[in-house]
């Protein structure tokens, strides 16, 4: 799933009642992990220059 995908369920799920805080806490787990993924590949693309 990407990360514009789970922002969007996570907007959609805020709005429903009852709310799943479990679904939510994951939801918003796996969104920082593929944060953090895009963040590492960036990375890897274009490594510092001063190093």
């Amino acid at each position: 799933m990407e990360h514009a995908d789970l922002d969007a369920l996570i907007d959609l799920a805020i709005h429903q009642l009852p709310l799943d805080q479990l679904m939510m806490r994951r939801l918003k787990k796996r969104r920082l992990a593929l944060r953090d993924e895009i963040a590492r590949i960036e990375r890897e693309l274009d490594p510092d220059q001063s190093a």
